[in-house]
């Protein structure tokens, strides 16, 4: 038999059946995050149908999408005066309560963002298949696991059978030799992959990430890459189980304990792609190679190094590529050939589903420590949940971003799509952390430049878009 990679065999592991000559496959899904903005249509389909959720305990539901972010939380400052948003939280508080689901409402201690609060508390584990309906449940790869996001039909189904419809897709492998020079993050490798291959080049497929630079990467780092691989169109994005997660995961409250954790992790050493595997695609990376990214256009593809410059449409061949260059820098008010080293920023925004952990808050303060945000600039600090809040408290990170004149705020999604009072308006210009520089993602008219936390910090100091090698960190 030929070997399998190691997405094939945790899919296969989890089929129920195939479904005829369909290619398609029914799955079975270990656990899903549900939150207040894609999960109401669902329950009310299953509610007309007047079906029961049929495995409450496999889901974990939380409040992340519309939630303030003020600096002060109580139930006083929770209040949401927006009629919508205010029914979705009491929506997804009604039906976790039906069906006996747990939640992380907007007081809960352990409330965050779900591809934040599902790896910190162990609720996505190695060899699992992991659904949610949000596109960057991708993340939970890092956790050697298959995620992928569903949309509202896909989740009814799921909550009365825990199995979804599902197509397999190819195997795409990814590897990045070599050692990442100091000052770049996986945040400039996951963006220089998208630009290498464009944002629709992993369409139909689920990466392996691996190599020397992967190995030796943290689980935070290897969380950033998976969550972003969606932005190439990839269906999940994996990595292998090694002792890196294992000690990450080590002592969280949702993975085995004691006799049951050293069985798990000698079965999760087996969680690997056979060697005489074949995948359909091979891309390489030199991680040496890599430098500090930013984006200058309206779609993660769009970036260049921070010493490059903003492309040429006339040098584009492809008609469609070159017409949306075109309307990116329209959009954008840039114009080719100019340097983004030196273009003024009125926003910094350091959060997000991608980057908003403890590792980001860290390497962000390192730049930040002894300066002061410039002059004219608005600058953010929104940590993925209040745990990883509590803790860059406790590390002394808050006092740093504070004394420098960031705003320290609570934890939810806040501005990276900007369904609470945190959004920017027409014109400003914002140096962001988040996963997507959409038209209008943080605000109607609102200029999104991608780049890593590290990199926020300086253009927040500096005032304008940084090389982050030009500013000695402590």
């Amino acid at each position: 038999m030929t070997g399998r990679t190691l997405y094939q065999r945790i899919v296969d592991a989890h089929t129920v059946r195939p479904l005829g000559d369909t290619g398609q496959i029914l799955l079975y899904v270990d656990r899903q995050v549900l939150n207040e903005y894609t999960s109401p249509q669902a329950f009310a389909a299953l509610h007309a149908q007047g079906r029961p959720v049929w495995r409450p305990g496999c889901t974990l539901a939380v409040v992340d999408h519309v939630n303030a972010t003020t600096p002060v939380r109580n139930a006083r400052t929770m209040v949401l005066h927006d009629a919508d948003r205010a029914r979705q939280v009491h929506t997804l508080a009604d039906n976790c309560a039906r069906h006996g689901m747990e939640l992380f409402d907007m007081l809960d201690t352990r409330q965050g963002i779900e591809h934040v609060v599902a790896s910190e508390q162990g609720w996505v584990l190695p060899g699992m298949v992991m659904a949610a309906g949000d596109s960057h449940t991708t993340t939970h790869g890092a956790m050697g696991a298959l995620g992928f996001g569903i949309g509202s039909s896909e989740i009814e189904h799921l909550l009365a059978t825990q199995t979804l419809v599902y197509r397999p897709q190819k195997n795409l492998r990814v590897t990045v030799h070599g050692t990442m020079p100091s000052g770049i993050s996986a945040k400039d490798v996951v963006l220089s992959l998208i630009a290498q291959i464009g944002a629709d080049g992993a369409a139909g497929h689920v990466i392996e990430y691996t190599g020397e630079a992967i190995r030796a990467m943290g689980v935070e780092g290897r969380l950033t890459l998976c969550n972003m691989s969606v932005e190439a169109a990839a269906r999940g994005a994996i990595v292998a189980p090694d002792d890196t997660l294992f000690d990450y995961l080590h002592g969280r409250p949702r993975v085995p304990q004691d006799a049951l954790w050293d069985a798990a992790v000698a079965q999760w050493r087996n969680l690997k792609s056979d060697d005489a595997a074949v995948f359909d695609r091979e891309v390489s990376l030199d991680a040496r190679l890599i430098a500090p990214r930013v984006t200058w256009g309206t779609s993660p593809d769009q970036g260049v190094p921070i010493d490059g410059v903003v492309p040429d449409p006339a040098n584009e061949s492809d008609a469609q590529k070159r017409q949306g260059m075109q309307r990116a820098l329209a959009y954008m008010d840039l114009k080719p050939g100019q340097a983004l080293q030196g273009l003024p920023i009125s926003h910094a925004f350091i959060g997000s589903c991608t980057n908003s952990r403890i590792d980001d808050l860290r390497d962000a303060a390192r730049y930040v420590k002894g300066r002061r945000v410039a002059p004219g600039v608005r600058a953010m600090v929104v940590p993925g949940s209040s745990q990883v809040r509590a803790q860059a408290e406790a590390e002394g990170l808050a006092h740093i971003f504070q004394e420098a004149g960031f705003e320290w705020r609570q934890s939810g999604c806040s501005m990276c799509v900007a369904m609470n009072e945190d959004h920017l308006n027409p014109g400003d210009r914002c140096a962001s952390s988040t996963n997507r520089n959409f038209e209008g993602r943080q605000g109607a008219g609102a200029r999104t430049h991608l780049m890593s936390p590290a990199m926020v910090a300086a253009a927040a100091v500096n005032g304008v878009l940084s090389d982050l090698r030009t500013l000695p960190c402590h």
